[in-house]
């Protein structure tokens, strides 16, 4: 072990076998301790596996790290994504927290955007449009999919909101058939405006809408948006490369979340995350949320060696929270080098997954309880609810309590197969209500702890070269598949010959993606 870790081991040694509940019984004050709250949001840390000696040793980790330091990098719009040679100020979409040139030059610029949105919202609510197709991928899907659910009226709104991200035909044919393209708007979304499934999927909207008088675009290449689909500039969004997809919802990516959920609960999502951007970039780092998620995250991963990481949201309206944090997270840490190109040397990103209970207590959670691994998890809830079933969310919140409480405690018994072991840390995360400051501020708090273990492992968290080399390889195989050119690789000529024999017509279009 590496990376200034060594030090923390030994506090695992020493905890090895100790189980949470002896460390409860030891430290009376362990409850109090471990329990923090920011704006609506309550966190419970206390069934984490270190104690009040092993908690100090991460907070100095923290400190040597310099992590209040590289929180001020990151708002001050310094260029801490080193290997594109760009800031990442996703905090100056929804609030000013610098007084940095180049942060309130970006603020400026968003309030300037979010203006041109607000209009294009009030057009759209006095015209005749009554769906909506948004489509993405990835940072340009994820992240509006999952506000609009969550935070969409059991009825329709003004407007139906439709996601297309898949290149898949299938997913455009199921999405546009109830439809009726007169009374449908079609919104863009790509930062680059080459995403090849992006690309495709608007050639099939502008087509099915006979045109592209109801085409919008948003992109960091608002020309290239306009001129590959003729599309109006006024109806062309811009945003920046300072701004990853993954961390792009607060932009104008978010109009598909202002036309769901209505422009005015748009802004106050912006004025949740930025209230916990408040929280993360002044908060000292034994009392702040961000940090503290970071820490337990390293030391899960790295000290205790968890190579796996639940979200389990008891709320079935976060139902998308996990698939969310997938990309935040795994896109964001999956990285094997260091800032200077050398090996990290230790174990990053664990693998993230999760589901909605009470649901996924019924499919996998027998594997959690008695299976030989240890999957830390969030468990993620609502104290009130909007639905009128009192004794139903009563009913979920007790399955949240004793679920956290059963994996931490488990229960001796003389049948080996009866028993469980416990021992399973998790963290346990309450919205007063979900609102949207609440779920802001929860997103933005992921957010920041992903950047914080970013800094601890001391790799880049905003870029993703990963994703580009079997996307380049795809590009390089539709002549393959046309039967144009044969492919290199003898795995891949094997199964297109298979393809092939099969009688599969491919009929792809002409175009050409960068």
């Amino acid at each position: 072990m590496s990376q200034g870790f060594d030090a923390l081991q030994s506090h695992a040694t020493r905890l090895r076998g100790a189980p949470l509940s002896d460390l409860l019984a030891r430290e009376p004050e362990r409850v109090a301790a471990h329990a923090v709250r920011s704006g609506p949001l309550y966190f419970n840390f206390a069934r984490q596996s270190y104690d009040a000696s092993a908690w100090q040793a991460l907070v100095e980790h923290a400190r040597q790290a310099d992590l209040a330091a590289a929180f001020r990098r990151l708002f001050d719009g310094e260029k801490v994504n080193v290997t594109e040679d760009r800031a990442a100020l996703h905090t100056a979409l929804r609030g000013r927290h610098s007084d940095t040139a180049v942060a309130r030059e970006a603020h400026e610029s968003a309030l300037q955007v979010r203006g041109r949105m607000a209009d294009l919202v009030a057009q759209l609510e006095a015209s005749d449009i009554t769906d909506i197709v948004s489509v993405g991928i990835g940072g340009s899907d994820l992240g509006p999919r999952l506000v609009a659910d969550a935070l969409r009226d059991p009825l329709p709104g003004r407007f139906r909101v439709h996601f297309l991200s898949n290149v898949d035909g299938a997913a455009a044919q199921r999405t546009l058939a109830p439809l009726d393209p007169a009374r449908t708007a079609a919104i863009l979304i790509s930062k680059t405006f080459s995403t090849q499934e992006t690309l495709l999927n608007g050639g099939i909207l502008r087509d099915w809408l006979g045109g592209s008088e109801r085409l919008y675009a948003v992109s960091a290449n608002p020309e290239r948006a306009a001129a590959t689909f003729d599309i109006a500039p006024g109806r062309v969004l811009p945003m920046w490369d300072w701004v990853g997809g993954r961390y792009s919802l607060w932009s104008a990516v978010g109009l598909p979340i202002a036309l769901a959920i209505g422009f005015d609960r748009f802004e106050r999502l912006l004025a949740g995350a930025s209230a916990f951007d408040a929280h993360a970039v002044n908060t000292p780092l034994a009392d702040n949320i961000a940090v503290r998620h970071a820490l337990t995250a390293v030391w899960n991963r790295n000290v205790l060696g968890y190579a796996a990481q639940g979200v389990m949201t008891y709320d079935q309206r976060l139902a998308l929270l996990p698939a969310y944090l997938q990309q935040l997270v795994m896109e964001s840490l999956g990285k094997s080098v260091k800032l200077d190109g050398t090996p990290v040397g230790v174990d990053t990103v664990p693998v993230w997954w999760g589901g909605a209970g009470t649901d996924v207590q019924h499919s996998f959670f027998q594997a959690l309880h008695q299976g030989t691994g240890i999957v830390p998890l969030d468990f993620v809830g609502t104290v009130s609810s909007d639905a009128p079933y009192a004794e139903n969310h009563q009913a979920l919140l007790s399955n949240l309590l004793a679920q956290s409480e059963a994996l931490a405690n488990g229960q001796r018994s003389d049948d080996p197969h009866r028993s469980y072991a416990g021992g399973r840390p998790s963290t346990l995360i309450l919205l007063d209500a979900l609102t949207p400051e609440a779920l802001g501020g929860l997103i933005a708090m992921y957010e920041h702890s992903v950047y914080a273990q970013s800094v601890l492992w001391g790799i880049n968290a905003f870029d993703q070269f990963g994703v580009e080399l079997g996307k380049q390889l795809a590009n390089g195989l539709l002549p393959a598949l046309k039967g144009e050119t044969e492919a290199k690789d003898p795995v891949t000529r094997a199964l297109l010959a298979e393809i092939a024999a099969r009688g599969v017509s491919c009929r792809l279009p002409t175009l050409a993606f960068l």
